[in-house]
């Protein structure tokens, strides 16, 4: 089992979400505005009589100049650096974007293991549309969640504990 794992993702994919979700906690700050989360946050989950920490990391920007965004990537990239498993988080309502692409070249080179994860997941339908993201050929398998719900979080949590 992986002890460390970091949830990596462009902006507002639902990292901080999906983080508050498998920690069963609302330690990091949930909001609709893109890059609220700058810095590493940590927490504990529980699964099943494993535990392992988790990372909530600010979503991955290239090309910014912003000193905010800079400094974003810097701790994202510590984030990748310490963890053993990376959760690539991405959001089936917007589909592929350039900047996903970005995250999961930047992912294929970190050499780890990824699992990749479809959020926003909602309804059925959506589920299909997770397919889409195949094509970033990042992972064998893509676990489509509901962050807000929980839909989906429990299979992805017995990948987790048993990777």
């Amino acid at each position: 089992m992986s002890n460390i794992v970091a949830i990596v993702g462009r902006p507002n994919v639902g990292k901080s979400t999906l983080f508050n979700r498998l920690t069963s906690s609302r330690s990091a700050i949930v909001d609709e505005a893109s890059g609220v989360t700058r810095d590493r946050h940590y927490g504990k989950v529980e699964w099943n009589g494993k535990e392992f920490s988790l990372i909530d990391t600010g979503g991955y920007i290239v090309g910014s100049e912003d000193v905010f965004e800079a400094e974003i990537r810097k701790q994202v990239l510590i984030a990748i650096e310490e963890c053993d498993l990376i959760l690539f988080v991405v959001d089936v309502t917007v589909g592929v974007s350039d900047l996903d692409k970005e995250v999961s070249n930047l992912l294929r080179k970190a050499n780890k293991k990824v699992i990749l994860i479809s959020n926003k997941v909602d309804n059925n339908e959506l589920i299909y549309d997770s397919n889409v993201f195949y094509g970033l050929a990042i992972s064998d398998s893509i676990h489509s969640v509901s962050a807000i719900s929980g839909s989906g979080t429990g299979d992805l949590l017995d990948e987790v504990v048993n990777s």
